[in-house]
């Protein structure tokens, strides 16, 4: 069975078992008055308790006259620096319009020293500083780095600063205070529901393009979701919905290569940061392509996985139950709907913004416990060393792992099956990029640990217990900000494994008393205590040297 909604210029299609579930709780978001209650912009809808904001719904035409405050400001290079689902909207952006735009959403000293400490073309630059979202410490230091870095090479800071933060924060104080542009976050439209506003408009503008034409497609979708039938919005908030409260615990992001480019990666952060505090939504995953390792989707018990196709077609010879497609601004606009929808299925906020407090928590301790000197629970002696890879295991590793390849072994049998491996690397995504490979190896050492006689029983209870663990990746501290609430509060079952490396040529941080690589450190180490402290399995794999260490690890899951 399938179903297609297509009005307004994206299609939303639906197959399989997703079709019937969907219509169920569809039926029921009407009768409750749902469409409506969006229509009118109530803040009802969430509970009494929710701090519902919804004026993402008028960013289509609010953000007109911030573009008309642009025109003419077109810079050659723009840099922006902070995490979460606004750096991921603004890459969107930049690569609809092939505009000069690039993401620093990261602490890695080798990957903001590429973008600004030596940068040659600085006096050419226009840094843009989104602290939305619960992602300040990351952004402050960030802006400290770029401000020196414009001081050391004679340029006027004042005049290549744009700092986007929430009214009163330390960082909207500070642009003040200096005389640098600053643009308040609107409380209604923060984080990932900012794509349509300055986090993820405002780059593009500087860096000389129109985005004039992305505010045009979401504002014609816009009509349509004042509407009860024919709705795509609410079609695909009540799959979302619907999925989860049947089971389905993780969201595979997979394009086919027609979509628009960057969507997937706001899609992860915008449906990871809507899960509410007790993570009830499934876990949103990017993968390659629809047929990535890992995520067959078609495996022994089909509530396991589900795609959400980003550009193509559902039940059109791949795994997908879902399908969407449609022009970068309508998706934009058509995935905060859904979002928001699918929260009001699962009763939650999707707007609370809990954050990764538990982690971020734990960072600003392991900062404050050395007066900016490596906190020594970060330097203690590693449980096991091969080559250039140190292997920390808090518990201890389980007897018989003797080198890289048992420590991968081991840590496969402690994933649940049917639950998910999360890889994340606090690493430089430019020259460490060799470590994306880890995913698809690693899924397919998952797989290859499944007895071929119990895979072909798909139809049997063994060949479900049997079913190989999916292995997702990404790059910290981004993914944590992005899904840690999925991660140490709730969420499908599984294990983490974290990479970290030494730092040669180490950044450090103006007027505080940590370097960047101390913070990318301090980070991991948050995430990582957060995670035990709910109950997680996680292992931490440190690289003395990076480019030989990670090509031992490749080696090690080959092997």
């Amino acid at each position: 069975m399938t179903s297609v909604v297509t009005v307004g210029g994206v299609s939303v299609t639906t197959c399989g078992d997703v079709v019937g579930e969907g219509e169920a709780v569809l039926d029921r978001l009407v009768s409750d008055g749902v469409p409506r209650s969006l229509a009118r912009r109530s803040a009802t809808l969430w509970g009494p308790d929710a701090a519902a904001r919804l004026g993402w719904l008028d960013l289509p035409r609010a953000s007109r006259a911030l573009l008309e405050r642009c025109a003419g400001r077109g810079a050659e290079r723009v840099v922006v620096a902070g995490l979460g689902g606004s750096p991921a909207a603004a890459a969107a952006v930049a690569a609809r319009l092939n505009a000069g735009v690039t993401v620093l959403d990261t602490t890695d000293p080798r990957e903001v020293a590429a973008a600004l400490t030596e940068a040659p073309d600085l006096d050419r630059t226009h840094v843009v500083v989104a602290a939305g979202g619960g992602a300040e410490p990351t952004a402050d230091a960030l802006c400290r780095v770029a401000e020196e870095a414009f001081r050391a090479a004679g340029v006027d800071a004042a005049d290549r600063f744009t700092v986007i933060a929430d009214p009163g924060s330390p960082l909207v104080a500070a642009a003040q205070e200096a005389g640098r542009a600053f643009a308040p976050s609107d409380p209604g439209t923060a984080g990932a529901f900012d794509a349509l506003g300055p986090s993820g408009l405002l780059p593009a503008a500087l860096a000389g393009a129109d985005p004039g034409a992305v505010l045009d497609e979401a504002a014609a979708l816009g009509p349509v979701l004042d509407g009860t039938y024919d709705n795509p919005g609410l079609t695909l908030g009540a799959a979302l919905g619907a999925a989860a409260l049947n089971g389905r615990d993780k969201l595979v992001l997979a394009g086919d290569g027609s979509g628009p480019s960057g969507v997937a990666g706001w899609v992860e952060r915008l449906l990871g940061g809507t899960a509410g505090a007790d993570a009830r939504g499934p876990l949103p995953v990017v993968a390659e392509n629809v047929d990535a390792p890992g995520f067959a989707g078609d495996g022994p018990d089909p509530r396991d996985v589900r795609r959400l196709v980003l550009g193509g077609r559902a039940g059109s010879g791949g795994p997908a139950a879902l399908a969407v497609d449609g022009p970068l601004g309508a998706q934009f606009l058509l995935w905060q709907y859904a979002a928001a929808v699918a929260g009001r299925v699962l009763g939650v906020d999707p707007f609370a913004r809990p954050g990764m407090r538990a982690a971020a928590d734990c960072t600003a301790a392991l900062l404050r416990a050395e007066e900016g000197a490596a906190p020594t629970v970060i330097s203690r002696a590693p449980d096991l060393v091969c080559g250039a890879v140190e292997v920390h295991a808090p518990g201890g590793l389980p007897r018989g792992v003797r080198d890289l390849a048992d420590a991968f072994d081991a840590l496969l049998a402690a994933t649940p099956r049917r639950g998910c491996l999360t890889v994340t690397a606090y690493l430089d995504r430019l020259g460490d990029c060799r470590a994306a490979e880890l995913r698809p190896l690693l899924a397919a050492r998952a797989a290859a640990r499944t007895p071929a006689s119990v895979a072909k029983r798909v139809a049997t209870r063994a060949a479900r217990a049997a079913e190989p663990p999916a292995v997702a990746f990404g790059w910290g501290p981004s993914l944590p900000h992005a899904t840690g609430r999925l991660h140490a509060g709730g969420g499908p079952p599984g294990t983490f494994l974290h990479l970290t490396g030494d730092a040669p040529g180490d950044v450090p941080v103006p007027g505080r008393p940590y370097t960047l690589g101390q913070l990318q450190l301090a980070q991991a180490y948050g995430d990582l205590r957060a995670l035990r402290a709910a109950g997680r399995t996680a292992l931490r794999l440190h690289l003395r040297d990076r480019a030989e260490g990670i090509a031992q690890l490749v080696e090690a899951v080959k092997s």
